[in-house]
Formats: structure tokens, C-alpha cells, sequence
């Protein structure tokens, strides 16, 4: 009966040694940083990391052309501030008169005569 006992003891072990042998190959394949399981999370953390530095790249140019854009912005908004102080300006001017017999190049000279006239005003004051 000793004898059975030890035998079958020697065989469980046996099978026992052979099972560990088993897993070891497939924990080794699936742990392989070439092909298996291990590889593929290597080659995920590498994405990710590559993923991360073009997020932080995107994020400095769209803040580069965000500051840009505002001082662009900003520009254009005094500009349209000066071109809507020259349009009232404008309103107050006289229009000239335009008469049909008077040759091209002179209305040019009256046009520029009546601008100037309060300079003159103003020369004639001092």
C-alpha cells in the first residue's frame, strides 16, 4: 500500500512539474516584448507618449494663434474706431459743389482749397 502511495505521489508531482513547465512557455510567450502581450503594451505606452507630445505641441501652436488672432483683433478694432471717427468727420464737411463747367483738375484744387481753409483760419488767427 506504501508502495501505491508513492507512486501516485510521484506521479501528481510528475504532473504537477509538467503543468508549471506548460504555464512558464505561455507566461513567457505572453510576457515576449516582441510578439506577445508585452510587446503590444510596450508599443501602447510608446503611442501614448508620442500621442501626449503632439497634444502639448497642438495646445502651444492653437495658444500661439490665439494670441494672434486677439492682437489682430485688436487692431482691427482701432482701425474701425479711426475709420468711424474719419466717417463722422466727413458728415460735417461741406459737400462741394460740382459744376459741369469747370475742367476735371480744378475740382481736385477746390476740393483741397476747402479743406485747408480753416488752416488758413487758423494762420490768419495767430
Amino acid at each position: 500500500m506504501g508502495l501505491i502511495a508513492d507512486i501516485l505521489l510521484i506521479a501528481g508531482a510528475l504532473g504537477a512539474a509538467f503543468y508549471c513547465f506548460i504555464l512558464a512557455r505561455r507566461l513567457n510567450r505572453f510576457t515576449n516584448l516582441e510578439q506577445g502581450m508585452g510587446g503590444a503594451v510596450a508599443v501602447l505606452s510608446v503611442q501614448v507618449d508620442e500621442m501626449t507630445k503632439a497634444l502639448e505641441q497642438a495646445q502651444n501652436t492653437s495658444k500661439s494663434s490665439a494670441d494672434s488672432l486677439q492682437q489682430m483683433t485688436e487692431r482691427a478694432e482701432a482701425a474701425a474706431a479711426r475709420i468711424e471717427l474719419v466717417l463722422a468727420s466727413m458728415h460735417d464737411l461741406e459737400e462741394p459743389e460740382k459744376r459741369d463747367d469747370a475742367p476735371k483738375g480744378t475740382r481736385g484744387a477746390v476740393r483741397r482749397s476747402r479743406r485747408s481753409k480753416p488752416i488758413e483760419e487758423l494762420d490768419a488767427a495767430e
